[in-house]
């Protein structure tokens, strides 16, 4: 599984953080215990959702360039997400809920769209985009 590092803060709640560069939202929800998530962004028109409900959970989001957005959601236990987004027009939504899944994803070029499903246990994929205009959709249950 990833390593956990602490990059943003661990809190319960609603945080709306503001991003380096124009027009950059990020919105960050986490419920339970030990939940780390990290955010990055820069460029124009980004778009990061994170929520994790649940007991050590890890998300880490970067976004570089325009009008990428991303959705996260993390219920359960030890699930983590690493994903990365460079370019232009980017879409990914990754749903976790379980124990012990693990998403590393990465889109770059443009206007990819990529969906992932983990329902169980101890699901791992990793997906990998370049170029322009590939679809992902990976369901594990």
């Amino acid at each position: 599984m990833f390593g956990k590092i602490a990059v943003a803060a661990v809190l319960s709640g609603v945080l709306a953080l503001p991003a380096m560069a124009d027009a950059n939202r990020v919105t960050l929800v986490q419920r339970g215990q030990v939940n780390e998530a990290g955010i990055g962004q820069s460029g124009r028109l980004n778009d990061i959702y994170l929520l994790q409900r649940g007991t050590d959970n890890f998300a880490l989001a970067t976004q570089q360039g325009r009008r990428n957005m991303a959705t996260i959601a993390q219920q359960g236990r030890d699930n983590a997400v690493v994903t990365n987004q460079t370019g232009g027009c980017n879409v990914l939504g990754v749903s976790q809920i379980g124990v012990g899944n693990s998403a590393d994803l990465s889109q770059a070029g443009g206007c990819h769209a990529t969906a992932v499903i983990q329902i169980g246990r101890n699901n791992h994929v990793t997906t990998n985009q370049a170029g322009h205009g590939n679809v992902a959709v990976v369901v594990q249950d």
